[in-house]
């Protein structure tokens, strides 16, 4: 599947701005199933430093000075990604969690089941809370297969928490969301996270966006979809594999990836500090538009600013 994807944020002060600096997250990373096709970063005012560079895990990041004043800071990404898995993925045979869990664990592995031990430690936005365990003593019953065990995490996530905008915030924290068992994307993430690395297992946070589709009759609103979040657990010798518990579904080509990291903290779209300008207004519109698969460039080859344009206006 191939995908344009517009992600507009525009912030707009009450006060002029004199300064800021601001890193963005939103080139979609290159991995074995994703290819970035086409990254184009839009600033308005016109920054006078960019600088571009990979964090620790991996994801470009876009980081930008605005010395001037200004009451208004708009920022556009317009990416153009293939992903390279279709329909619904077949759940792939595992072994035991336990069998997992000392693999992960142990002075022999490979490098990169060795890599995978970070992941399945406690982070800044998903610390260890007691209120974790009854959750993963439902679904990682002795000897259960890890992604069997996972996937009924996802669909008990999904089926025990209510998705409710606007009950919890980035800095809500974990332990509040399980009291309440209501939240987002991000929140039903950190939750699944939290379970599987109460168990010893690694699991990492995903930022990215899921293709939609307006209801039956009706057009596609333009700027009507959203960010998205899910999580990925990692099997020795295998890989990584996505789970959506908003969704209750495994990851597959509608789900496009932007960045991945230990939780929401490592992966925001756009971060960055003001001087001036007060209490902001922020608003944000994000297309996903599905391409025909033909491609109409080719692929770009491998650059230090991971094949960025920076555009200003």
């Amino acid at each position: 599947m191939r995908y344009q994807i517009r992600h507009t944020t525009r912030y707009l002060y009450p006060e002029t701005v004199s300064l800021c600096h601001n890193r963005v997250q939103l080139q979609p990373v290159e991995r074995a199933d994703q290819r970035c096709l086409r990254f184009d970063l839009t600033l308005q005012p016109e920054p006078n430093l960019v600088r571009s560079y990979k964090d620790f895990f991996g994801n470009w990041i876009h980081y930008f000075e605005i010395h001037k004043p200004h009451r208004k800071l708009e920022i556009t990404a317009l990416s153009e990604v293939m992903r390279m898995i279709d329909g619904t993925p077949t759940l792939a045979p595992s072994p035991p969690w336990e069998t997992v869990h000392a693999t992960i664990h142990s002075a022999d592995s490979s490098v990169e089941t060795r890599r995978s031990l970070l992941f399945s430690m406690p982070s800044p936005l998903v610390a260890s809370e007691p209120a974790l365990h009854p959750l993963a003593d439902q679904v990682f019953t002795p000897g259960r297969p890890l992604l069997a065990a996972v996937m009924d995490l996802t669909r008990l996530i999904h089926d025990s928490f209510a998705y409710a905008p606007g009950a919890t915030s980035i800095s809500t924290p974990l332990g509040q969301v399980l009291q309440q068992k209501a939240g987002v994307c991000q929140d039903f993430a950190h939750v699944a996270i939290g379970v599987l690395r109460s168990k010893g297992l690694a699991a990492r946070y995903v930022s990215g966006y899921l293709e939609t589709q307006p209801p039956p009759g009706q057009p596609k609103l333009q700027g009507s979809d959203a960010s998205h979040a899910w999580f990925e657990t990692f099997l020795p010798g295998s890989g990584w594999f996505g789970f959506d518990p908003t969704n209750a579904v495994q990851v597959a080509g509608r789900h496009i990836v932007l960045a991945v990291g230990r939780d929401y903290a490592d992966v925001p779209p756009v971060k960055g500090v003001v001087t001036g300008g007060r209490e902001h207004r922020l608003s944000v519109a994000v297309d996903v538009v599905p391409l025909a698969e033909e491609l109409t460039m080719t692929p770009p080859a491998f650059s230090p600013d991971g094949g960025a344009t920076f555009l200003t206006s």
